[in-house]
Parts: C-alpha cells; sequence; structure tokens
C-alpha cells in the first residue's frame, strides 16, 4: 500500500469519525410563516449570553427545564460560582444540580394541556428548511398576539393555538422592539449555547486538526518522494 493510498483511507476515516461524533440536527416541519434571522453572532458574544441565562432563569424556568446542563457549566459563560448562585440559581438547587423546573408535572398538564417540554435541544430539534432552531425560537418570541379566543389570552404565528403563553408581554410593552428584540436575541443566543455547549471547543479543536493533517499531508507526499525516487 502506497503512502498515498494511506493518506486517502485516513482521510475517509476521519470524514466518517466527524459524522459519528457531531450530534445529528433534527430536521423539524417548518412554520407556516417565514423565519427571521437569529443574529448568530450573540452565540460568541459573552455578555449576550450571560444575559440570555438571566433572562431564562427569571422567565423561563417557571415551566420549563434544561436538564442537560447542570447550573456549575455555566462558569463556561464567564461566570464565577458566586455570581451563579446569588443571580442564577432561583430554586432550592444546588450549584451541581441538573437546571430543572420546580413545576408539578401533574399540574403543568392539567393548566396548559400539556406538560412543558424540556428546551435542552430545542434549538436543535426546530432546524428545519426554514431555518435554523435559533431562527425558530428568535421568531417564536417576537410573534405572540392578544387573542381572546385562546384560555391563555395570547396566540402565536409560529407555532398557532399554543399553550405557552407570552411570558415576556410586560417586558415587551416596557421596551422599544430594537430593546426587545436584543433581549429576545441574547434569550436565543442562551438556548442555542444550551443545545450544545462545547460548540466552540469543537470548532476550535477542528481547525487544529485540520492544521494538523495539513502538515502531515505535506511531510508524508515529500517521505513518499524520497522513498520512491531511486525505484525504477
Amino acid at each position: 500500500m502506497t503512502i498515498s493510498t494511506l493518506l486517502r483511507r485516513l482521510a475517509v476515516t476521519a470524514a466518517a469519525l466527524s459524522g459519528l461524533v457531531s450530534a445529528p440536527v433534527v430536521l423539524a416541519a417548518g412554520p407556516s410563516v417565514p423565519l427571521d434571522t437569529f443574529p448568530v453572532t450573540k452565540v460568541n458574544d459573552v455578555a449576550a449570553l450571560q444575559n440570555g441565562a438571566k433572562v431564562f432563569m427569571n422567565y423561563c424556568l417557571g415551566c420549563h427545564s434544561i436538564s442537560q446542563v447542570r447550573y456549575n457549566k455555566l462558569r463556561d459563560l464567564g461566570l464565577n460560582e458566586e455570581q451563579i448562585k446569588g443571580n442564577l440559581i432561583l430554586t432550592q438547587a444546588k450549584f451541581g444540580d441538573p437546571i430543572l423546573t420546580t413545576l408539578p408535572l401533574k399540574g403543568a398538564k392539567e393548566w396548559f394541556g400539556k406538560t412543558p417540554p424540556d428546551l435542552s435541544l430545542t434549538a436543535r430539534s426546530r432546524s428545519s428548511g426554514a431555518g435554523t432552531g435559533g431562527d425558530w425560537i428568535y421568531t417564536y418570541m417576537r410573534t405572540y398576539y392578544e387573542d381572546s379566543a385562546r384560555p391563555t389570552g395570547w396566540n402565536n404565528k409560529v407555532y398557532p393555538a399554543v399553550g405557552m403563553p407570552h411570558v415576556l408581554w410586560e417586558v415587551q410593552k416596557t421596551l422599544p422592539k430594537s430593546d426587545y428584540d436584543n433581549l429576545v436575541a441574547d434569550l436565543t443566543a442562551f438556548l442555542v449555547w444550551v443545545a450544545e455547549p462545547v460548540a466552540q471547543t469543537r470548532k476550535q479543536v477542528g481547525v487544529w486538526v485540520l492544521l494538523f493533517l495539513a502538515l502531515f499531508f505535506v511531510f508524508a507526499w515529500r517521505l513518499n518522494a524520497a522513498f520512491w525516487k531511486d525505484i525504477k
């Protein structure tokens, strides 16, 4: 087997392993309205992620868990233990506990018609041909409208007949549209981070792996040429 053949097989193997390591994105059915584009740069903005975490803990955790993330993982957002305990742990949970709602599941089903879902992977599961999961969340939180025919008094253009009330309605009414959109973008960024907290690390490692393979290819190519130069 020549060096070039070996390199080709290694490349195929690396591609297969990359597919195994990267969790697949579940494609959901697209909404009936166009999705707005989520400002994806927010995912790399530490201040936006911290603010999104604060919004989630104050307005979303009352009904929704993000059980795949523990409170101590929030240190990756540039927060220390004291900041997390003092500002983001609003229940009796401990620093190393998963982030869970205190809402009784039985009562939730009676009040809302179904148990509020865990939002750990919503930013991935809501991806579709219409846009990313971040686009879906960003648009969903900005398309609530008052509807007296609904039990909660609210409806949603992205998710018609939704059982969830508009938890940010008071905030929306007190803020200019641009400020509210920015707040929703921060919340969306946090949920995108929650869906894959190691995404940035994975991308950084991927760059170094590709650089290594490029250097290794050059080395192997020259070694192969030197090995075969005297063989006719």
